[in-house]
């Protein structure tokens, strides 16, 4: 007896060393994958293309000057300004310029992404372990380490239901989780696709876990452009089979590969925002406001909004009616039971349907999607839909309507994207303001759903679902 338990024992701490040294001497392990090792013509023959590093990282950027104000238009050009004007507006600038830097790479660091904090990593170190063990032993997962364009090697963990996809064939669709900013594959978001069946790639964020770097938005954008292109080239699933699941902050690398990437298949968002500044604001004293939004739009502008709005295909919005961590609503915290107003998720929502819906979402439309929105739970949710008698049918036949005459009436190649007729669309244009109302309600409730949950709960495996298509 004492044998068997000699054996147990030493095949436990032999398990344990093999896991110790699994989990935390990544950077000796060899390169599975680089953002450059990509043929030129696309593997497979297929038609989607891959993005150089100067490409894939002028994604991050794309309204960074607008959003400092640089360079707009109607503004007279640098290059016009004479040296004098220039040199004394950096002199000005560069006070702000340093306190800017120094509060991002200390302070604002540790605020926006937590995860990156030696002491947390060591503190979760057991569950990571345990975390990692699960998804290897019971799920069949394959580690992988990617270089990324800047240099960053990043820890990635695959689990594959291609050969057993099920009866609705989940599992021949790929989904792409973007963790948190506490967040780590190995006990993060991915586990509500995981259970409900879909292949699933989790990977952690710069700095975080086995990733190494720092989580700047460049660098995640960078992580980001080499999981896509793993995904697409040595795992070879179709574009149109690739889902990116967004949780929390993970929303800005979601979008960033929609928008990189507008042929992917589609973008669930679970409990994210619009932009960072308002929930900065929040937590930051009001006098170091003009700080916190220069230190925000220079070196965390996590504009989540505006790359939303340029992927043209499907899209769900998770928002959770007990989540104080997105919400600026003045309540303190714990949020009352059905205060969604303040959730940041309302605008996100907003901004999708005035920028692909622009003749339903002006004024009656604008108006009562906001008001459904303020409806705190299930229930309320329905009977507010209820009031309206939102008829269902008919708006799909107006759509599809809408959808068909412009295929007959379209000549022209750019408005045709990988999902179809590109937005905006003009449909709505001539209802009448009860219809015009039933329409924004009927597209409200097709791109978002209420989950009753708190931030940080795990989302279970029935409240993950794909995004509704025409």
């Amino acid at each position: 007896m004492c044998v068997v338990c000699f054996v147990k024992a030493l095949v436990h701490v032999f398990k344990i060393y093999l896991t110790a040294n699994y989990t935390y001497n990544f950077r000796s392990w060899p390169v599975d994958f680089r953002w450059d090792d990509v043929r030129a013509g696309g593997g497979g023959g297929s038609s989607y293309r891959a993005l150089t590093c100067a490409a894939a990282a002028a994604g991050v950027w794309l309204l960074h000057g607008a959003a400092l104000g640089g360079d707009a238009p109607g503004r007279p050009l640098r290059g016009a300004r004479s040296q004098t004007q220039c040199l004394l507006q950096q002199i000005r600038e560069l006070p702000g310029q340093l306190a800017s830097y120094a509060l991002a790479h200390s302070l604002g660091r540790w605020l926006v992404y937590p995860g990156s904090m030696f002491l947390m990593t060591r503190a979760l170190l057991p569950l990571l372990q345990q975390g990692q063990e699960r998804l290897v032993e019971r799920y069949r997962g394959r580690r992988a380490k990617l270089v990324a364009c800047d240099g960053n090697e990043i820890d990635t963990m695959f689990m594959d239901r291609r050969q057993h996809p099920g009866s609705e064939g989940r599992g021949l669709h790929l989904v792409i989780c973007c963790e948190g900013n506490a967040g780590f594959y190995e006990m993060g978001c991915l586990s509500a696709p995981l259970e409900a069946g879909y292949s699933v790639l989790g990977w952690n964020h710069p700095g975080f876990g086995g990733s190494t770097g720092a989580p700047f938005p460049r660098h995640d954008a960078n992580a980001m452009d080499v999981v896509v292109k793993y995904a697409l080239h040595r795992l070879h699933f179709p574009p149109a089979h690739v889902v990116v699941y967004g949780w929390s902050i993970g929303g800005f690398t979601a979008t960033w590969a929609t928008m990189t990437y507008p042929e992917l298949g589609a973008l669930v968002l679970d409990a994210t925002f619009d932009d960072l500044v308002p929930l900065a604001l929040k937590v930051m004293p009001h006098s170091w406001k003009g700080l916190v939004v220069r230190t925000v739009r220079e070196h965390f502008n996590l504009n989540v909004a505006e790359q939303l709005c340029c992927y043209p295909g499907p899209v769900l919005l998770l928002r959770r009616t007990q989540d104080d961590v997105v919400s600026t609503s003045d309540h303190l915290r714990p949020l009352p039971a059905g205060d969604v107003e303040g959730n940041r998720g309302n605008e996100l929502l907003l901004r999708l349907l005035q920028h692909r819906y622009p003749a339903v979402m002006e004024r009656e439309g604008l108006s009562v999607v906001t008001r459904w929105l303020r409806a705190g739970s299930l229930a309320q949710e329905a009977a507010f839909y209820a009031r309206y008698r939102v008829d269902d049918d008919w708006c799909l036949a107006l759509l599809r309507s809408y959808r068909a005459r412009c295929e007959e009436e379209q000549e022209d190649e750019e408005a045709w994207g990988p999902h179809g007729l590109s937005f905006p669309w003009l449909v709505g244009k001539g209802l009448s303001s009860r219809r015009r109302r039933q329409l924004a309600l009927f597209l409200a409730r097709k791109h978002l759903k209420n989950v009753e949950a708190t931030h940080c709960s795990p989302l279970e495996p029935e409240d993950f679902q794909l995004p509704w298509r025409l």
